[in-house]
Protein backbone atom coordinates (compact mmCIF):
# COMPACT_ATOMS: atom_id res chain seq x y z
CA UNK A 1 0.00 0.00 0.00
CA UNK A 2 1.26 3.08 -0.96
CA UNK A 3 1.61 6.39 1.68
CA UNK A 4 -1.14 8.87 1.16
CA UNK A 5 -0.04 12.26 0.31
CA UNK A 6 -2.06 15.08 1.25
CA UNK A 7 -1.39 18.69 0.12
CA UNK A 8 -2.25 22.01 1.90
CA UNK A 9 -1.73 25.42 0.47
CA UNK A 10 -0.57 28.71 2.09
CA UNK A 11 -1.93 31.12 -0.05
CA UNK A 12 -0.65 35.04 1.37
CA UNK A 13 -1.20 38.28 -0.47
CA UNK A 14 0.70 41.17 1.05
CA UNK A 15 0.41 40.76 5.02
CA UNK A 16 -2.65 37.92 4.91
CA UNK A 17 -2.99 34.61 5.03
CA UNK A 18 -6.23 32.91 3.71
CA UNK A 19 -7.76 30.12 6.02
CA UNK A 20 -10.81 27.82 5.52
CA UNK A 21 -13.30 26.50 8.18
CA UNK A 22 -13.68 23.04 7.47
CA UNK A 23 -17.03 21.66 7.28
CA UNK A 24 -16.65 17.67 7.40
CA UNK A 25 -16.21 15.21 9.33
CA UNK A 26 -17.86 15.65 12.43
CA UNK A 27 -14.71 15.53 14.81
CA UNK A 28 -12.75 18.49 12.33
CA UNK A 29 -15.80 20.88 11.37
CA UNK A 30 -15.55 24.24 12.60
CA UNK A 31 -11.56 24.45 12.69
CA UNK A 32 -9.59 25.84 10.38
CA UNK A 33 -6.76 24.76 8.10
CA UNK A 34 -4.70 25.22 4.86
CA UNK A 35 -7.38 24.12 2.49
CA UNK A 36 -6.04 21.15 0.14
CA UNK A 37 -5.99 17.54 -0.33
CA UNK A 38 -5.07 14.10 -1.42
CA UNK A 39 -2.77 13.33 -4.29
CA UNK A 40 -4.09 10.82 -6.72
CA UNK A 41 -2.43 8.01 -8.20
CA UNK A 42 -0.01 10.10 -11.36
CA UNK A 43 -0.16 13.33 -9.64
CA UNK A 44 2.12 15.60 -8.61
CA UNK A 45 1.82 17.54 -5.44
CA UNK A 46 2.18 21.12 -6.92
CA UNK A 47 -0.56 19.39 -9.77
CA UNK A 48 -2.69 18.15 -7.08
CA UNK A 49 -2.70 21.14 -5.05
CA UNK A 50 -3.66 23.28 -7.97
CA UNK A 51 -6.43 20.93 -8.90
CA UNK A 52 -7.56 21.23 -4.82
CA UNK A 53 -8.12 24.89 -4.84
CA UNK A 54 -9.55 25.16 -7.90
CA UNK A 55 -12.54 22.83 -6.68
CA UNK A 56 -12.41 23.72 -3.15
CA UNK A 57 -12.46 27.40 -4.07
CA UNK A 58 -12.28 28.26 -7.44
CA UNK A 59 -8.86 30.07 -8.05
CA UNK A 60 -6.40 29.32 -10.21
CA UNK A 61 -2.80 29.10 -8.37
CA UNK A 62 0.96 28.53 -9.03
CA UNK A 63 2.59 26.52 -6.23
CA UNK A 64 5.03 27.73 -4.87
CA UNK A 65 8.02 26.90 -2.18
CA UNK A 66 7.98 24.04 0.13
CA UNK A 67 6.44 25.70 3.96
CA UNK A 68 7.57 23.87 6.93
CA UNK A 69 8.14 19.81 7.40
CA UNK A 70 5.84 17.29 6.69
CA UNK A 71 3.34 15.84 9.10
CA UNK A 72 2.39 12.47 9.54
CA UNK A 73 -1.63 12.03 9.91
CA UNK A 74 -1.17 8.32 10.87
CA UNK A 75 0.93 5.72 10.06
CA UNK A 76 -0.15 5.56 6.09
CA UNK A 77 -0.73 9.52 5.54
CA UNK A 78 1.72 12.22 5.48
CA UNK A 79 0.51 15.97 5.06
CA UNK A 80 2.87 18.72 3.38
CA UNK A 81 2.55 22.20 2.80
CA UNK A 82 3.51 24.48 -0.13
CA UNK A 83 2.70 28.38 -0.33
CA UNK A 84 0.97 29.71 -3.49
CA UNK A 85 0.12 32.15 -5.30
CA UNK A 86 -3.67 33.18 -6.95
CA UNK A 87 -3.40 33.55 -10.25
CA UNK A 88 -6.79 33.60 -11.16
CA UNK A 89 -10.73 32.79 -10.62
CA UNK A 90 -12.69 34.18 -7.40
CA UNK A 91 -12.42 32.79 -4.37
CA UNK A 92 -15.56 30.97 -3.06
CA UNK A 93 -15.97 28.49 -0.09
CA UNK A 94 -16.96 25.58 -2.38
CA UNK A 95 -16.20 23.03 0.29
CA UNK A 96 -15.71 24.85 3.68
CA UNK A 97 -17.77 26.77 5.77
CA UNK A 98 -16.09 30.16 5.48
CA UNK A 99 -12.81 31.40 4.12
CA UNK A 100 -11.05 33.87 6.07
CA UNK A 101 -8.29 36.29 5.46
CA UNK A 102 -5.58 36.41 8.56
CA UNK A 103 -2.65 38.18 9.80
CA UNK A 104 0.72 37.02 11.69
CA UNK A 105 -0.38 38.25 14.91
CA UNK A 106 -4.36 35.89 14.56
CA UNK A 107 -2.63 33.04 13.81
CA UNK A 108 -2.22 31.65 17.72
CA UNK A 109 -6.39 32.93 18.03
CA UNK A 110 -7.55 30.44 15.32
CA UNK A 111 -9.03 26.97 16.56
CA UNK A 112 -6.66 25.30 13.76
CA UNK A 113 -7.14 21.76 12.63
CA UNK A 114 -4.59 19.51 15.18
CA UNK A 115 -1.59 19.12 12.18
CA UNK A 116 -2.34 22.52 10.52
CA UNK A 117 -0.72 23.82 13.57
CA UNK A 118 2.53 22.39 12.75
CA UNK A 119 3.53 24.92 10.33
CA UNK A 120 2.31 28.33 12.91
CA UNK A 121 5.88 29.12 13.17
CA UNK A 122 6.58 29.25 9.35
CA UNK A 123 3.59 30.71 8.58
CA UNK A 124 4.45 33.90 11.18
CA UNK A 125 7.28 34.39 9.09
CA UNK A 126 6.07 33.95 5.91
CA UNK A 127 3.86 36.73 6.92
CA UNK A 128 6.76 38.92 8.04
Amino acid sequence: MRNQIVVAGALISGASLLVAQRARPPELAGLWELPGGKVALGETDETALARELHEELGVEVSVGARLGADVALNATTTLRAYRVTQTGGTLHPNDHRALRWIGADELDELAWVPADRTWLAELREALG
